[in-house]
């Protein structure tokens, strides 16, 4: 009988992001592996750690912003992440994590798995 070496994923975090249609447009050009690199008026990339606040900032500020909101959801090894601490952006809930535009590259390495699009919102008629 032999063994097989099935290799093991490393433990993962659930994140969440809040997009338009054009940041959108550029996850999918990289296969949906990779978030695109910031414009200049945008220092941090700041994905999110829950789901409801992800729906609350797509619904609310991308649609009135772009016509079209989306949350995606993504997986990134947790053992990378300690590096950024938690930032409380208001309540208990509202909780981000706030990497550097000058290190979205390494954290993009660290994505397992595919970004994904789990909820759409458009204006309401």
């Amino acid at each position: 009988m032999t063994s097989q070496y099935v290799p093991t994923r490393p433990p993962t975090t659930t994140l969440w992001r809040p997009t338009g249609p054009e940041e959108l447009a550029l996850v999918e050009a990289a296969d949906r592996r990779a978030w695109p690199p910031r414009l200049p008026e945008q220092p941090i990339f700041y994905p999110v750690l829950n789901e409801d606040y992800a729906i609350r900032i797509a619904r609310d500020w991308n649609v009135p912003a772009s016509g079209v909101g989306y949350v995606t959801r993504f997986e990134v090894d947790t053992a990378f992440l300690a590096r950024y601490p938690v930032q409380r952006a208001g309540g208990r809930t509202i909780l981000e994590l706030w990497v550097p535009a000058e290190e979205l590259a390494e954290f993009n390495r660290h994505i397992v798995g595919r970004i994904e699009v789990v909820h759409e919102f458009r204006p309401q008629s």
